[in-house]
Order: structure tokens, then C-alpha cells, then sequence
């Protein structure tokens, strides 16, 4: 009985392993490789699959989601002869798991080595400062060479970026002094174009303050003038309206007189011709008939008038 019981456990453990290597589970988002007798057979999709246990054999798993492949920093030389160091990233994804197992070892190493001849073949035509300010023309050009050559492979490249360019010690120094050398320059220029602008607000503002004031002093000349001419035309219009007589004229001149003569620097005046007209209109008025101390008192003749004379200079002291 015991070697019966050994025969059937064997055969137990020999159906179990069958049924193990039979059913396949495949993730999801993956593929598997299916070879019989070593030749390739079918692809195995996620879920559960069923193979010939013993005959059937799973030479790969492949992942098929979007994978990400940080590659270490490539010394590269530029068309002005400077080494620098650049860090790839590289953004890939398996289409076709047999061509990704069957037409490539790694595909991974060759993806590798593909983007450092690319690299060097494209920086080489560049100098330091394009390569510099060329991010996305590289990346573009290195994905476009990148995606032709690893189609055949089942990969596509969907995205390639350039962590770091790293210049050399030397040339950082350099360029750190140039920039801040540039932020200098500009911050100088800033501060001149700001003076400048607030010397001409400035001087637009004490302009316009100018031209008003102008304007309001030539206004108010004018209204002065204004002014002064009404009152001149107010007193002749009300002269003329009054109709003095050659009595009153001369009282008013005889009253001028005193003023005319005020001042320090009023050493010499002169007198008019017209003083005589005025003062023989007084003369009338003192010389009444009647009056005591005239000199026609008691009927006598009447003085005779002296003759006209011409103006003469006179000394107010």
C-alpha cells in the first residue's frame, strides 16, 4: 500500500505544478512572451490565460506602462571646445512587447547609448551660450532621432528633457560676474531714466505753474486796466455831465498843485502855460464888485490883467 500512496502523491503534486504552470494570471497594463519548444508563439494579454503546461514556456514580462529612465551626466563638448555635463531624462513606452523582446538585447542600454551620440552630435554644432538658451530645440531634436530609431524596437519616446547643462568652474565664474555686471548696468540705467523722468515732471509742473501764474497776472492786468479805464470814463462822462465852468477848473488845478510838488526827488517841476488861464479864472472870482480889498472898491476901475507869459521853470524850495 505505501508505494501505492507514494505513486499518488507524486501524481498529485505532479497535476498541481501542471495546473500552476497551465493558468497564467498577467497583470494588468502588462504582456507576456510565449515560446514553445524555444520559438515564439503568442503574446499573452492581462488576465487569465491558459498554456500547455511543460510545452509552453514565459520567456518575458513586460511592463507596458509609460516608464521613466534617469541617465547619469554625459560629458559633452561644445563647437567652441567647452566640456559640459548634461543630465537626460528619458520618457518611454513599450508598444509592442515581441519587438521590444525579439529585436533589441536592452533596450534600455540601447536607448542609453543612442541618447549620448545624439547628444554629442547635436551640441557639437552649437557653442556655449546657444546650448545654454536651447533647451527645447534639443529636446526636440533629440526625441525626433530618439522616436526613429527605437521604432523598430516596440518603444515609443514620448518626452526627453534636460535636467542639468553644466558648464565648467571657469566659465560659471564667468558668466556670474557678466550677470551680475549686466544687473548692474541695468539697475544704473533704471536709476538714471527715473531721475530724468522726474526732472522732467518737475520742470513740465514749475512750466505749467508758470504759464498759469502768466495767465493770471496778465488777467488781472487786464481786469485792472479794465477797471481803471471805467472809472476814467465813469469821472469824464460824469465831468461832462456836470458842465463845470472855467472857475471850477481852476479851483481843482490850484488843488493838484501841492500834490504834484510831493516827494523828495521832486527837486525841479515846471509849470505849465495853462497855470495863468487858471489862475486869472481865481482872479475873477477874488476880484468881485463889493468886495473890500479888491481894489474896485468905491466904484474905481478894474486892474488891468497881465500880460501872458510863457511858462517858466520855478524851484520848489
Amino acid at each position: 500500500m505505501q508505494p501505492i500512496i507514494i505513486v499518488l502523491i507524486i501524481l498529485v503534486v505532479l497535476v498541481f505544478i501542471a495546473l500552476i504552470k497551465t493558468v497564467q494570471v498577467i497583470p494588468q497594463a502588462s504582456a507576456a512572451i510565449v515560446e514553445r519548444f524555444g520559438r515564439y508563439t503568442r503574446t499573452l494579454s492581462a488576465g487569465l490565460n491558459i498554456v500547455v503546461p511543460f510545452i509552453d514556456t514565459i520567456r518575458n514580462r513586460i511592463d507596458l506602462r509609460e516608464q521613466v529612465v534617469p541617465f547619469p551626466p554625459q560629458p559633452v563638448i561644445t563647437q567652441d571646445n567647452l566640456v559640459v555635463n548634461i543630465d537626460t531624462v528619458i520618457y518611454y513606452q513599450v508598444t509592442d512587447a515581441r519587438a521590444a523582446t525579439y529585436e533589441v538585447a536592452s533596450y534600455i542600454q540601447a536607448i542609453e547609448q543612442l541618447t549620448v551620440t545624439t547628444l554629442r552630435n547635436i551640441i557639437g554644432g552649437m557653442d556655449l551660450e546657444r546650448t545654454l538658451t536651447s533647451r527645447e530645440e534639443i529636446n526636440a531634436a533629440l526625441r525626433g532621432v530618439l522616436d526613429e530609431a527605437t521604432g523598430k524596437w516596440g518603444i515609443r519616446v514620448n518626452r526627453v528633457e534636460l535636467k542639468a547643462i553644466e558648464p565648467p568652474t571657469s566659465i560659471q565664474d564667468s558668466m556670474e560676474k557678466q550677470m551680475r555686471a549686466d544687473r548692474d548696468k541695468r539697475a544704473a540705467i533704471l536709476t538714471a531714466e527715473g531721475i530724468r523722468q522726474s526732472q522732467i515732471l518737475t520742470a513740465e509742473g514749475e512750466k505749467q505753474s508758470s504759464i498759469l501764474r502768466a495767465e493770471g497776472d496778465a488777467r488781472a492786468a487786464a481786469l485792472r486796466a479794465e477797471g481803471e479805464a471805467q472809472a476814467i470814463r465813469t469821472v469824464f462822462e460824469s465831468i461832462h455831465a456836470g458842465d463845470p465852468d472855467q472857475k471850477l477848473l481852476a479851483y481843482q488845478y490850484l488843488q493838484m498843485l501841492p500834490k504834484i510838488a510831493e516827494g523828495d526827488a521832486n527837486k525841479l517841476w515846471i509849470i505849465p502855460s495853462e497855470l495863468n488861464d487858471a489862475l486869472k479864472g481865481l482872479g475873477g472870482i477874488v476880484n468881485l464888485p463889493g468886495v473890500p480889498g479888491n481894489g474896485n472898491g468905491g466904484g474905481g476901475s478894474a486892474t488891468t490883467p497881465a500880460p501872458r507869459r510863457e511858462s517858466a521853470p520855478f524851484d520848489k524850495d
